[in-house]
């Protein structure tokens, strides 16, 4: 039976490390909105599909009629309002020219903890794969990662509580459905998630833009948070400083760097390569 090579050990931690050995009590995490506007058609169906009840109202041109029986159906049951209007009445209610005839006024999504989160995902040493974003505030960005992530089987989202980074209207549209597959985590102290992740077995790995190992030359760890940043200001000195690997997409060096949604979509897919590898191996 053939097994993978265990990666390579981890380069040796910071003389002095920028976080605490053990966790402090966590401030409190600002509580989401009762409710949240989403359009586009795949955005606004995985919604209706995975949380029914949580439907409040559906604004809808009538060539989407047909799509939307289900949801209109429903509609009428649970005595719920429903409004057939033109396209420049969706263009208003969106702030967008790309609600694709459809848009849903629903109750959020109860807010999930890391805690909560961490438990729902496989326990160590099964794979488990997170991604955890540092100054990422482009909800287009945050649209298309979410929907890499969804098709790579990302577990969930970590985000700081203080970014202001949530999944709006937008970045559920341009996720495609993707933002009811991955959960987005906000937490309010970075030390102590870091602390959490690593009791359950979780190894971390910064992507910079240089200086660090090829992307295509590092076996990737089985159970992994892989950090990206914003493209101008680029991740916290102090997070990189605590990841154990610091990862570089090689390029051609015409540009710095990629965009983070595309840098995303890249990671993943070399990630799961890995473990198709590692897996076929062992069935062999």
């Amino acid at each position: 039976m053939n097994r993978r090579q265990a990666p390579p050990a981890a380069p040796a931690a910071p003389a002095t490390s920028p976080w605490p050995e053990k966790p402090r009590v966590p401030a409190p995490i600002q509580q989401r909105g009762e409710e949240i506007r989403l359009y586009g058609l795949n955005a606004c169906l995985a919604a209706f599909a995975k949380r029914p009840e949580a439907l409040r109202k559906v604004y809808l041109t009538e060539a989407r009629i047909p799509a939307l029986q289900a949801m209109l159906a429903w509609c009428v049951k649970n005595r719920l309002g429903y409004r057939v209007v033109e396209e420049t009445d969706l263009d208003k209610l969106t702030g967008s020219r790309h609600h694709e005839g459809v848009c849903c006024d629903l109750l959020r999504a109860p807010p999930l903890d890391l805690g909560r989160l961490l438990a729902m995902l496989p326990e160590a040493p099964a794979p488990s794969l997170l991604l955890w974003l540092d100054g990422v505030g482009n909800p287009h960005n945050l649209g298309a990662l979410l929907r890499s992530a969804a098709h790579f089987g990302v577990g969930g989202v970590v985000v700081p509580a203080n970014s202001g980074l949530d999944v709006s209207g937008a970045a559920a549209r341009v996720a495609e459905g993707a933002a009811e597959v991955v959960p987005v985590v906000q937490v309010a102290t970075a030390a102590d998630a870091l602390y959490a992740l690593r009791l359950h077995g979780y190894t971390l790995a910064a992507t910079v833009p240089r200086a660090g190992t090829s992307l295509y030359s590092s076996p990737l760890p089985a159970r992994l948070v892989l950090i990206f940043g914003a493209e101008g200001e680029g991740m916290s000195a102090a997070l990189i400083a605590a990841a154990q690997y610091r990862l570089t997409i090689p390029g051609s060096g015409a540009i710095e760097s990629l965009n983070v949604s595309a840098s995303v979509a890249i990671v993943l897919g070399e990630y799961w390569r890995q473990q198709g590898i590692a897996i076929l191996g062992d069935e062999q």
